[in-house]
């Protein structure tokens, strides 16, 4: 199975003194920055650091603290040692939103930061605490930034799926793992619960029949039937199946969102040289992605890619309110991929 890309930190500082880790890479450190505002992954963050503590230290002291309410001299207070002198699990949430009272005693902990003591600052985005975070990004309190920028584009919800896969120690097929993508295309807390019921219930070889099957009935699956018969250009296909789709109530966004992935991947591999192998990282894609895009732009004309790319953003815009007929607008735009842009 190909490997997913790991997409570097997006949501961390240029200018940063500290580690910036991938949230899978969390780990302890006196002060340990959590940013972004993907909060699943945070979540995920939180819970392995917590983990690696415990497993080093049974009597681990954890507490809590919101930043919002915070009062003076808390943190101390909970960081100073112990009779006993138990090591402490500090998490604050909502740094963002936090009090004038927690940027002053933050900022002076971080410069000397308690022995036995991980403070965990949890940080989802905005200005505020702006500068209690360039303080820890300058190196301040030796600690670590764990960025949880937004999983959105289609690529790095893929690229979730299969280190979630990868996670559970199971493997999925490519096209079960883009179909599982495209079946719970809301929150990743989703995505993932979905994949641990799935591995929990088929095992850990994952096909595109089992994933068809445990997600019967989500409209999103079908759309890649939709767009793999469009792009392979069965166009008597691709509409057959457009058109049973909408029989059964799918809704024409989810449709074009397939069907505009693969045009894309498309345009990205026209007329670029090399390998599979080299394509895949230069084009951050996965290399059955660069092989089955390979595959289904030819006989393109690069006119006829650069068509259907405004074709997408006209029909986007049918879809949403500019025609008082979507489906027949997306049946359009649907014909003129499958026939490689050879009709009008």
């Amino acid at each position: 199975m190909a490997q997913a890309r790991k997409a570097a930190p997006r949501a961390a500082s240029a200018k940063s003194k500290i580690p910036q880790v991938d949230w899978s890479e969390a780990r302890p450190a006196p002060v340990v920055l959590v940013s972004g505002p993907e909060s699943f992954l945070a979540d995920r963050a939180g819970q392995a650091i917590r983990t690696a503590l415990s497993k080093t230290n049974a009597d681990l002291e954890v507490h809590d603290v919101d930043a919002a309410a915070y009062t003076a001299g808390e943190l101390f207070t909970i960081a100073s040692p112990s009779l006993f002198a138990e090591p402490r699990l500090i998490r604050v949430d909502g740094v963002e939103k936090c009090s004038d009272a927690f940027l002053e005693d933050t900022k002076r902990y971080v410069a000397e930061p308690a022995d036995g003591t991980t403070l965990v600052l949890r940080h989802a985005g905005g200005q505020r605490g702006k500068a209690l975070l360039d303080l820890v990004r300058g190196g301040a309190g030796g600690g670590i930034e764990v960025v949880c920028a937004e999983v959105k584009k289609d690529q790095d919800r893929l690229a979730f799926v299969l280190a979630e896969f990868r996670r559970l120690g199971a493997q999925a097929t490519p096209g079960a793992a883009r179909q599982l993508a495209a079946a719970y295309s809301g929150g990743i807390g989703e995505l993932a619960g979905a994949i641990g019921q799935l591995v929990s219930d088929v095992g850990t070889r994952i096909s595109e029949d089992q994933v068809s099957r445990a997600t019967e009935g989500r409209v999103e699956t079908n759309a890649f039937r939709v767009a793999d018969a469009a792009t392979a250009g069965r166009a008597a296909d691709a509409l057959v199946l457009l058109r049973q789709a909408f029989a059964t109530g799918t809704d024409p966004i989810p449709m074009l969102a397939a069907l505009n992935m693969k045009v894309r991947a498309m345009a990205r591999v026209y007329g670029a040289g090399g390998s599979g192998g080299q394509l895949a990282k230069e084009l951050g894609m996965a290399p059955w992605q660069v092989d089955r895009a390979l595959r289904e732009v030819r006989g393109w004309r690069e006119e006829d890619l650069a068509r259907a790319i405004d074709l997408a953003a006209d029909t986007e815009w049918m879809l949403k309110g500019g025609s008082r007929d979507p489906e027949y607008a997306l049946e359009k735009y649907l014909l003129f991929v499958a026939k490689r842009g050879r009709i009008a």
